[in-house]
């Protein structure tokens, strides 16, 4: 077996081989949707042992139109594209697909100025092939070099990784996937998902908790998940989806992918996020909640608004013009805030919140509500203070 890492008691090794590349589970790559590559470039680390050679393999026969580069003496975050403009970068990044490893995968977040827990989290894949106009990844110093879409090929030593920390921790606790990519969007390329649901479901204190946009849940099913994976989507109502997602998903599938989930036993949540105030955005938002709720059973549901970085509003007007809908609202808050994001203005997130969570309470008068990214003040204008700390990224 090649690729090996340190395995410790927590890893059961009847599970080890399903971790592994090659061999006659191999996982047959299938493009993924909303995803053409016009390149593919394998980095350093992508032919460093048989089993990444064979997925790297894999992955191109899944685009044979692509054109390939061999740039095997640079790492994944070092891949120019040749564009000086900011707009172009972004647009040209979405079509490159970069193989390779990332040594420093598994991390733990370090949100400063608002009510994040913070977390553990873990990268499998860098960056995301869709096209949200608003991307808050899309402008953040990790993205702006080279806005590339990547596969990291070292899999089972970040599964190593997780195992020792969670070990070290010695209780249940959430590796999150999702924070810098999407947690599904490339899994027919990878088959990924289904390594990390047999992983976590063995482990005695790792969980996983993943968010997505994708609708691409079928090698989810049928798994012996135990419920250590949390699974959760981003969703909006088609009004909004259809004017800021860009080459996304529908809604109407991922709820169609969050309900299958859900009865295969999975956890579900659901995180409404960014919330926009387009106009009538009350009947907007009342109408998409309800028929959430009564087709979805969720155990928890996060709401969020814009909280992006002055550079990634700067890309977002690049795309929508300064006066698009999100902009209009925007009111240089990230100059009072004290993690430097720009938000709307605490009134309107207030009234926004205390009207969707009213919403929800009618549905469903006992499910857990939490807030994205907010403020203590917000948790206490809205009585939520016992709330902070249970949102999406965490058990």
């Amino acid at each position: 077996m090649d690729n090996k890492v340190n395995v410790t008691a927590e890893w059961p090794a009847a599970r080890q081989a399903f971790l592994f590349d090659g061999g006659e589970d191999a996982h047959q790559a299938r493009p993924a949707p909303f995803f053409r590559p016009s390149q593919i470039v394998l980095t350093k680390g992508a032919n460093t042992t048989p089993g990444r050679r064979k997925l790297a393999e894999r992955i191109c026969g899944a685009y044979p139109e692509a054109e390939v580069v061999e740039a095997f003496d640079i790492p994944h975050n070092r891949v120019r594209l040749g564009e000086s403009d900011q707009l172009k970068l972004h647009l040209r990044g979405k079509k490159t697909l970069v193989l390779g490893e990332h040594r420093t995968a598994v991390r733990r977040s370090e949100e400063t100025g608002n009510t994040c827990p913070n977390y553990w989290h873990f990268s499998p894949y860098g960056f995301c092939p869709y096209g949200c106009d608003y991307c808050y990844l899309a402008a953040t110093q990790g993205v702006r070099f080279s806005p590339t879409v990547k596969v990291f090929l070292n899999l089972p030593e970040m599964l190593d990784q997780i195992d020792r920390v969670a070990t070290r921790i010695g209780r249940p606790v959430a590796f999150y996937l999702g924070k810098l990519q999407d947690g599904l969007a490339l899994d027919p390329l990878t088959g990924y998902s289904r390594r990390l649901v047999s992983f976590f479901a063995d482990h005695r204190y790792a969980r996983m908790t993943l968010l997505t946009k994708s609708a691409n849940v079928e090698n989810l099913l049928g798994l012996d998940h135990r419920g250590r994976s949390i699974l959760s989507w981003t969703v909006n109502p088609p009004e909004i989806t259809g004017r800021f997602e860009r080459n996304t998903p529908p809604v109407a599938d991922r709820v169609a992918a969050m309900r299958r989930c859900a009865e295969a036993g999975y956890p579900v949540r659901a995180v409404v996020m960014p919330i926009v105030p387009v106009p009538d955005w009350q009947a907007v938002y009342r109408t998409f909640l309800r028929s959430l709720l009564e087709r979805v059973d969720l155990s928890r549901i996060t709401l969020g608004s814009i909280c992006s970085y002055p550079q990634t509003v700067r890309l977002m007007e690049l795309k929508l013009g300064r006066h698009n809908a999100i902009s209009h609202n925007l009111d240089g808050s990230h100059r009072k805030c004290t993690d430097g994001r720009a938000r709307f203005p605490h009134e309107l997130r207030e009234r926004i919140y205390r009207f969707l969570i009213g919403t929800i309470r009618q549905a469903c008068p006992r499910l857990d509500i939490g807030l994205c990214l907010e403020s203590a003040s917000m948790f206490d204008a809205l009585d939520m203070r016992s709330s902070v700390g249970r949102c999406n990224c965490v058990l």
